[in-house]
């Protein structure tokens, strides 16, 4: 019981920390939007990292980030990320340090001010309407062409089972196959023990693993062979984190 109501009063002070910086920083992504999708999106991402820069330590949670292979940062990558927890968004600016645009949920860019931050860094979906995913892979399809990575949580949703993944959707690996961009995986391994998906004041301090997997190759695969790519990218992904020990099974906070 204690240990429960400790936990409820850090996640308090870490929700209240989250909220003062992004009224910090709200400003200059105010002035940031009106430099457009890719000057604008760029500098709105810049402080989003200055944002996770500034909370994560602030909240005692610390990043470290393995790369098993070497990480060439000028490459425009399709980049596919386990879904776990709602900090994942938070994770995503302390994982990824080159110019990207997460594909995210429209939805949030309805919350007041945190909304207004979400929209213009990120490219949204409204996954009920057809015509709006496929604006979405629009979108995508050119930020690529200039040379900005995106970045995919090909399990659409958080997993709630006790596997390593829940069934991924087409969408990324045919963005990846139409443009002839690699996919590479990372792993958030801690999201779920820092803030379990069942409430927002079970979190907790500690380390944040992130791991770099090789990128995959998609030149020679078709539109026909997309379940094939999707399958290879999933074994990959799992079996890496059953390796890493990743904190997804219910229990393990």
């Amino acid at each position: 019981m204690l240990l429960k109501i400790l936990k409820h009063i850090y996640s308090i002070y870490a929700l209240i920390v989250f909220v003062a910086i992004m009224l910090l920083i709200f400003p200059f992504a105010f002035i940031a939007s009106f430099f457009g999708r890719i000057k604008g999106g760029n500098m709105v991402m810049r402080l989003c990292m200055l944002w996770a820069d500034l909370w994560f330590p602030l909240i005692f949670i610390w990043h470290s980030k393995k790369y098993e292979v070497p990480h060439d940062k000028s490459k425009a990558y399709i980049f596919v990320t386990n879904h776990i927890s709602y900090i994942d968004a938070a994770i995503i600016p302390k994982a990824y340090r080159q110019p990207i645009r997460p594909l995210g949920k429209i939805e949030t860019s309805k919350v007041p001010v945190f909304g207004f931050i979400y929209k213009n860094a990120i490219v949204t979906v409204d996954r009920s309407s057809a015509e709006h995913r496929a604006n979405s892979v629009r979108v995508l399809k050119s930020l690529i062409k200039k040379g900005i990575s995106v970045l995919v949580f090909p399990e659409g949703t958080f997993n709630m089972t006790t596997k390593p993944l829940k069934e991924f959707y087409d969408g990324a690996f045919r963005v990846a196959i139409e443009t002839q961009t690699p996919i590479k995986p990372v792993l958030f391994l801690d999201a779920y023990k820092r803030m379990p998906y069942e409430s927002l004041f079970l979190m907790t301090p500690g380390q944040s693993r992130i791991v770099y997997l090789d990128e995959i190759p998609v030149s020679g695969y078709s539109l026909n062979d997309i379940s094939m790519l999707k399958e290879k990218v999933y074994n990959i992904m799992e079996e890496k984190l059953v390796e890493y020990d990743a904190a997804w099974r219910k229990g393990s906070i």
